[in-house]
């Protein structure tokens, strides 16, 4: 008797409430989802064993999707830092209340009522003065994204080609520059094109074809086409309806647009054309060619190609260039481009027995060392009242992302272009931080001078032993 006692009130006490098996808090508002979740005392008795009740749990759940894969999920999300999405919301806003969170979210996903809410655009300044629109998915869609990128990204990255370079694991930018550089030697013609808003003009039919061509897996094309056709809040508060594209700053995003230029251009490439060596990041490429004539018959090809696949060549990015290697060779209308941050074009080199010579050769842009250099004078307007230990913490991530890029290649123009400046941006901060400096540049050299000998490793660009 007592012991049904206790039985029952354990049962009364597992309310809509109740805290999960796994750690998670159910919502009450949630109930109506998922109704057979509720531990009734009149439905749960004591003939119900623990296997009885998980088979109980499954007849109301549409998917399999665990609880550990969406707090897996979150946890990467959580990595990448990012702004709040639409709703305001952010991490630590969020993680309030976390497991009731993570739970709902959970909850819809396996239910399939699931829907992400408007992603947020956002514009940010480009390096042509233009501006990109960005889509900003809220916490808890990006946590969904991940955790359909989780699963669907292992059945498509394997297939992928071993020259796309973008948003793909164990390969970067610098990869793309070398290997680029190195067949640049190699081939004297290269057609460098761009496409015009890749991720904005993806067709959403021609993507989900090709989703559906690597999984049957009901719930991830149930929520990468709802992904895909969310709506974006505009900037000026509009609602943008979305037939097409995937948003730049979505989560999954980059693993879609990787698939879809799969099928558009590298797979084409290696059936149509594979005597041109190619590198691809995202929606920059390079193509080599032996002759002039080879590059504009595979323009041809590729502007009809990219129109097939509803896509456009932007004409300002897209063009052909000669990789000029010597001063008496003849001379061609472009002969320079620019890739990934990089200047390609000819150079005198210095071998490695002291030799000087000419070569077609990559170096900083001078777009990215405008970039790099307005970033550097900013901290000097900001840091009027901090000392040079707080500069130091500030421009140090910057300075060191940029060093350790730049300087692969061409390290004396990256110095020249980018980290002498710094150098010359404190001894400007220094007079207007301290009042002695104020009328002496003089002095502030030397005061910068003594910084250094008594702090050497202060300033990322000193370690590398770029010293005033």
């Amino acid at each position: 008797m007592t012991s049904e006692k206790s039985k029952r009130k354990h049962d009364e006490d597992e309310s809509s409430e109740a805290r999960h098996r796994c750690g998670w808090i159910r919502s009450s508002d949630e109930a109506a989802v998922m109704a057979v979740e509720r531990r009734d005392p009149v439905i749960l008795t004591s003939e119900l064993n623990n296997q009885k009740w998980e088979d109980l749990m499954k007849e109301g759940k549409s998917f399999e999707i665990s609880q550990q894969l969406v707090l897996e999920a979150y946890k990467r999300v959580k990595a990448n830092h990012g702004a709040p999405g639409i709703d305001g919301e952010d991490f630590a806003s969020f993680e309030k209340e976390l497991k009731n969170n993570l739970y709902k979210l959970w909850n819809r996903m396996v239910s399939g009522s699931y829907f992400p809410k408007p992603v947020k655009g956002v514009e940010i300044p480009k390096k042509n003065g233009k501006k990109r629109l960005l889509g900003i998915p809220t916490i808890a869609d990006r946590t969904a994204q991940m955790v359909v990128r989780m699963c669907f990204e292992p059945l498509v990255e394997p297939m992928f080609h071993e020259d796309s370079y973008g948003y793909r694991p164990n390969k970067s930018a610098i990869d793309a520059v070398r290997v680029t550089r190195e067949r640049c030697w190699k081939m004297n013609w290269v057609l460098e094109f761009d496409i015009v808003g890749l991720f904005d003009n993806i067709d959403h039919d021609l993507m989900m074809q090709v989703v559906r061509k690597h999984t049957d897996s009901k719930w991830m094309i149930l929520y990468i086409e709802r992904f895909l056709k969310a709506d974006m809040i505009m900037p000026d508060g509009t609602v943008r309806k979305r037939t097409s594209g995937t948003p730049q700053g979505g989560v999954i995003s980059p693993v879609l647009a990787n698939l879809f230029m799969h099928y558009a251009f590298d797979r084409w490439m290696v059936t149509q054309n594979p005597g041109n060596p190619w590198a691809r990041y995202a929606d920059d490429a390079v193509i080599h060619c032996r002759s002039k004539e080879e590059a504009e018959q595979l323009l041809g090809q590729l502007k009809k190609r990219m129109t097939a696949c509803k896509l456009e060549l932007h004409p300002e990015k897209t063009r052909i260039v000669y990789c000029r290697k010597e001063t008496n060779s003849p001379r061609q209308e472009h002969e320079s481009f620019d890739f990934l941050g990089y200047t390609f074009r000819m150079r005198w080199v210095k071998s490695r027995q002291g030799n000087w010579f000419h070569a077609f050769t990559p170096a900083v842009s001078n777009a990215s060392a405008r970039q790099f250099r307005d970033k550097i004078r900013g901290f000097r307007k900001m840091g009027k009242l901090w000392t040079p230990e707080e500069m130091a913490k500030r421009m140090n991530p910057v300075i060191r992302g940029w060093a350790n890029y730049f300087i692969l290649f061409n390290r004396n123009e990256a110095r020249s272009k980018g980290l002498n400046y710094v150098n010359l941006m404190l001894v400007d901060w220094a007079k207007r931080r301290y009042k002695g400096l104020h009328r002496s540049r003089r002095q502030a050299f030397i005061w910068l001078d003594r910084l250094v000998k008594s702090s050497p490793n202060l300033f990322y660009q000193w370690q590398l032993g770029y010293k005033p």
